[in-house]
C-alpha cells in the first residue's frame, strides 16, 4: 500500500510501526496510541488501523503480522499537514524511546524514523518533505 491521490483533495498515507523485543499485543497498543495522536492532528480526515480498514473485526486478536502496527491516514490537501504528520511521529518516537521504528509511505516511497540522532533525523525528514510536500499541498 502506498500513497494515492484522492481527486487532488488529499492523500492517503501509510504509517507502519515496528519494534523488537515486544509482543504483538503490546505493539498493537502502541500503534493505537500513535493512531490517536495522529487522528487528533488538524488536516487528518481519517486515521484507521490497517487491520480494521482491511475488514478485521475491531477488538479481535491481531492475526495478520503485516497489519500489526500499520495505520492508514487520509490527509487533507491543506498546506503543512504532511510536515505536521512527520513532526508528530518524530515527537512520538522521542517520547517512546527504545526499539520503535516508524515508516511513513507516500507515493510509493518510504522514510524510516528511528533512533537516529536529532540532526540525522532532521536532515532525512527535511529532504523527504521537500520531495513530497507538494503532493499534500494540493
Amino acid at each position: 500500500m502506498g500513497i494515492a491521490q484522492n481527486d487532488h483533495r488529499g492523500v492517503t498515507v501509510r504509517v507502519s510501526m515496528a519494534a523488537t523485543g515486544i509482543d504483538d499485543e503490546r505493539l498493537d497498543r502502541q500503534t493505537r496510541m500513535l493512531r490517536a495522536e495522529l487522528a487528533a492532528m488538524d488536516g487528518v480526515e481519517s486515521a484507521a488501523l490497517a487491520r480494521d480498514s482491511a475488514g478485521t473485526t475491531p477488538g479481535t486478536k491481531v492475526a495478520d503480522p503485516v497489519t500489526i502496527g500499520a495505520i492508514v491516514l487520509a490527509l487533507s490537501a491543506s498546506g503543512g499537514v504532511f510536515t505536521t504528520l512527520i513532526e508528530t511521529v518524530r515527537d512520538w518516537l522521542g517520547r517512546h524511546p527504545g526499539t520503535h521504528r516508524v515508516t511513513v509511505t507516500i507515493d510509493g516511497e518510504s522514510i524510516e524514523l528511528e533512533a537516529a540522532s536529532g540532526d540525522q533525523q532532521r536532515a532525512l525528514v527535511d529532504a523527504y518533505i521537500r520531495r513530497h510536500g507538494g503532493v499534500v499541498a494540493g
